[in-house]
């Protein structure tokens, strides 16, 4: 039997005024999610304890069915391991994301979606200028970097940072990190902004109206997680398909094939038919595939609701669509829809809170929902207090 999962990151949301009072979901037309729903059932998951920030490094863990309380020890690792970087015992992983600030506001926590050749410059000259053989900078994707800190370091799992991404639009002062090697954080960040601001490449984009990177901003730093290979853990292979380092960092971590997608970005432009067809393949080799789609929570965090609605879409009819009727002529096969945590439009950030999820295939008795959507998913008796239980109820056996 075959098995596969769509993460529209952070679609669950609230109504929206400009929506007529729907949700995204509610407004999108998806009809092969809500076929998913008529052929199967619609319910609600908690990805994220309560305890723990919103983000997809954690429920994204939940989601694939480890319990993030006993495993998550950051975002950063998660991302290294999908750079093969490799970690000791000692050493940590932080996230160093390229931020612009003005005036002491977060204006963009991607720096204006800074382009890979600039980034992947200025994490050199970072690297030159603020590295040594205790600290690395290595280059991501994008606004999305890492700096690995080797041996005995002051931090601790009390050591608080803010992702930048929760800040848009807000002073950043009060969100400094703060708590074990906070001071070493700051003072990094600090030191990054006249090395970005000397730079010609920024200063070009500042002069043709473009966002700027103005500095670093350190968050999600920890140490490497001990996760139980998946096969161990369910006895199936799987396959990752996203365009975002810290899932394919749980990928590697689980020992699940990573398949590199021409064309996915990342964001709204991503090739949404060709992860669908890139889905497709992997199912020759693995037992159960991954499709992430980070669009829906890029327009989440910009506030955009069309373009949260228009994700939408193109995710169904390219991905899920397309998916699903594949399955359907291998033979037995169950199929997952469900973001990781809802991302709020009103707020453009992640949220807490439990997530709609669609599921049909070999199994799954029909229930009386016809609609994927928020709204469907409260009214259902389906409910996974601890989203990671919901993988083993997917995963089981006939």
């Amino acid at each position: 039997m075959k098995f596969a999962l769509i993460i529209p990151d952070g679609c669950a949301d609230e109504p929206q005024v400009a929506l007529g009072g729907r949700t995204p979901l509610q407004a999108a037309r998806i009809p092969h999610m809500d076929e998913i729903v008529r052929l199967g059932v619609v319910g609600r998951a908690d990805n994220v304890p309560a305890s723990m920030p919103s983000g997809s490094d954690v429920a994204t863990m939940s989601l694939f069915g480890y319990d993030p309380l006993q495993f998550h020890t950051g975002r950063a690792p998660l991302e290294a391991a999908a750079q093969g970087i490799e970690l000791g015992p000692d050493d940590w992983a932080i996230r160093c994301n390229f931020v612009t600030i003005d005036n002491g506001r977060m204006q963009s926590f991607t720096a204006g979606q800074i382009p890979n050749d600039l980034a992947r410059w200025l994490v050199g000259e970072l690297g030159k200028q603020l590295g040594s053989p205790t600290v690395e900078f290595h280059a991501g994707v994008s606004y999305r970097n890492l700096v690995v800190y080797r041996g005995t370091a002051p931090f601790s799992r009390e050591t608080h940072t803010v992702p930048p991404h929760d800040l848009t639009d807000q002073p950043v002062a009060p969100h400094l990190p703060s708590g074990p090697g906070s001071d070493w954080l700051r003072k990094m960040m600090q030191r990054s902004e006249p090395i970005l601001a000397a730079s010609t490449e920024n200063q070009a984009r500042r002069a043709q109206g473009e966002l700027a990177a103005t500095q670093i901003w350190l968050w999600g730093l920890g140490k490497r997680p001990a996760l139980e290979p998946f096969a161990k853990r369910f006895g199936k292979t799987g396959a990752m398909i996203t365009a975002v380092d810290l899932l394919r960092g749980i990928a590697a971590l689980l020992g699940w094939k990573n398949i590199s997608v021409p064309g996915a970005t990342g964001y709204l432009d991503t090739d949404y038919a060709a992860k669908g067809q890139a889905a497709i393949r992997a199912l020759d080799d693995a037992d159960f595939v991954v499709v992430h789609v980070e669009a829906t929570d890029e327009a989440s965090h910009e506030g955009a609701a069309a373009a949260k609605v228009a994700a939408l879409e193109q995710i169904d009819e390219k991905i899920v669509g397309p998916l699903h009727a594949h399955l359907r002529q291998r033979g037995d096969y169950r199929i997952l829809v469900s973001p990781d945590h809802p991302t709020f439009l009103r707020t453009k950030t992640h949220s807490h809170g439990y997530v709609p999820f669609a599921l049909c295939g070999a199994g799954i008795k029909p229930g009386t929902a016809r609609t994927y959507d928020e709204v469907a998913a409260a009214a259902s008796s389906m409910v996974f207090d601890r989203g990671c239980d919901l993988m083993p109820y997917l995963l089981r056996t006939l």
